[in-house]
């Protein structure tokens, strides 16, 4: 059995869901999948905006966005089904849907206030509405399934906009809910992203949890294998739209995967490793468009990974624009214990995560996300020292396995970036990878020629055009 999830990209059109009609149906001759979708593409960010605009007190605006939604899903229907008796059917099961949005918007727009508990059952709806469309679809075309709500299985806790799944209760509910279905040859749709509390209020896994619903459900059922279909061929590289001359690499770690994740990766979820590795199921991740393709195997299993790895020591590089780096010094910091302690409190009480660190006697430099900068944070950082400031950075990752270990890696790295202005460097301590942070407007340079140095030797001279008539 095979979980099979798919990015809004890969549902963001009628197009697009018939690409992967076509794809559940091939992997249906060998065994029913569990199948769990995004919202289409571009819904959740409308959603989100309808609910600021209702907890605002604009619903003219919320309204006519809530047409917009409604108007989306009825053309998908119209181009994926034929059967009128069918249209109507699918048209009946969101319109319950969008008139519970409409509702919920006139309600904020009352109540004057939205709380992350409405937010996320504003959230809900892309999904909802997305599979409901695809479930009709999929039946059409001759593929027997069975349409599920999620928040039937993916119980968890009250944490609204970053819940936890409870994994007894899922795990039982799988058992029960799902697994039948599978086993009986039944192909299941569920959504990701979603779920709810034991006492039945929508919650929401955070931005991205699409890839956590997947992995957990191929957890909970043993399953062979989770696959993650997006529009790229697998991981890169490197950012295909800064260097187009990114290549998929074929095999990874799940270390290697999970780091490049955490600095910036855009293709999976940090926290969709966790339950592959402590259940050691491999993750492919593929291309909607392009399913013959390779992609990318990530697996901790020697055997797949021997010799197979693109790129030699280092793997990718990571980019996370939209950075600030934070410089406090003090002489406090000299011979003094219990400083660094007193910095990271001050981080925990704003909830701020710190993406990289660097440290000498009497100053600490760290990079934190550009938008958690404020004034109340600046004037608690200053009781511990001089604070300054630097906008508009961002960090670039050298990841790939054993690099502080390996001679000669480092010095190709600060070779290649010899033109370009470093504003602070880091080892990462799972000595998978170095990182350095330059002005967001030095990125294509840097990461152009990092992909030269360690991925592109041949395309240097395309890379790096020289002027006509020099």
């Amino acid at each position: 059995m095979v979980v099979m999830k798919f990015g809004g990209t890969s549902v963001g059109s009628a197009a697009a869901m018939r690409q992967v009609i076509a794809n559940v149906a091939e992997k249906k001759k060998s065994s029913a999948p569990l199948v769990v979708l995004s919202a289409c593409s571009g819904i959740t960010n409308k959603l989100i905006q309808i609910a600021d605009a209702a907890g605002s007190g604009c619903l003219e605006e919320a309204q006519q966005l809530v047409g917009e939604v409604r108007q989306f899903h009825l053309d998908l229907i119209g181009e994926l089904i034929e059967s009128e008796e069918l249209q109507q059917e699918v048209i009946a099961k969101i319109e319950v849907y969008l008139t519970r949005l409409e509702r919920l918007t006139e309600g904020i727009e009352i109540v004057g206030e939205l709380t992350e508990r409405s937010k996320d059952r504003f959230c809900s709806f892309g999904e909802l509405l997305s599979t409901s469309v695809f479930a009709a679809a999929l039946n059409e075309a001759g593929v027997s399934c069975k349409w599920i709500d999620v928040r039937t299985v993916m119980i968890t806790d009250d944490r609204f906009g970053f819940a936890r799944p409870l994994a007894e209760i899922c795990q039982k509910n799988t058992s029960e809910i799902i697994k039948p279905l599978l086993d009986a040859g039944t192909v299941v749709v569920t959504q990701g992203y979603i779920g709810a509390t034991e006492s039945g209020r929508t919650t929401t896994l955070g931005r991205g949890g699409s890839d956590l619903s997947a992995a957990l459900f191929g957890a909970w059922l043993h399953s062979e294998s989770i696959e993650i279909w997006t529009d790229v061929d697998g991981v890169m590289t490197t950012d295909p739209r800064i260097v187009p001359e990114a290549k998929s690499i074929r095999v990874m770690t799940f270390s290697e995967a999970a780091e490049l994740a955490y600095l910036g990766a855009k293709v999976l979820h940090p926290d969709t490793i966790a339950p592959a590795v402590q259940k050691n199921i491999p993750v492919y991740v593929l291309n909607t468009w392009h399913p013959d393709s390779k992609g990318t195997l990530i697996t901790n299993d020697p055997e797949l990974l021997a010799g197979k790895s693109h790129g030699g020591l280092v793997k990718s590089i990571a980019v996370k624009k939209a950075q600030a780096i934070l410089n406090i010094r003090s002489n406090r910091m000299f011979g003094r214990h219990g400083f660094m302690s007193e910095l990271f409190d001050v981080f925990e009480r704003f909830g701020i995560s710190v993406e990289m660190i660097s440290t000498s006697e009497v100053s600490v430099s760290l990079t934190v996300d550009d938008a958690v900068v404020s004034e109340p944070l600046i004037k608690a950082l200053g009781a511990l020292g001089e604070v300054e400031i630097e906008h508009k950075v961002a960090t670039v990752s050298v990841v790939g396995d054993n690099l502080r270990m390996s001679k000669g890696v480092a010095g190709r790295i600060f070779n290649s970036l010899r033109n370009v202005n470093l504003r602070m460097i880091s080892q990462g301590a799972s000595e998978i990878n170095v990182g350095v942070v330059v002005d967001e407007s030095d990125v294509q340079a840097a990461v152009a020629s990092l992909h030269c140095e360690f991925f592109a030797e041949s395309q240097c001279d395309a890379i790096f055009e020289k002027p006509a008539g020099s």
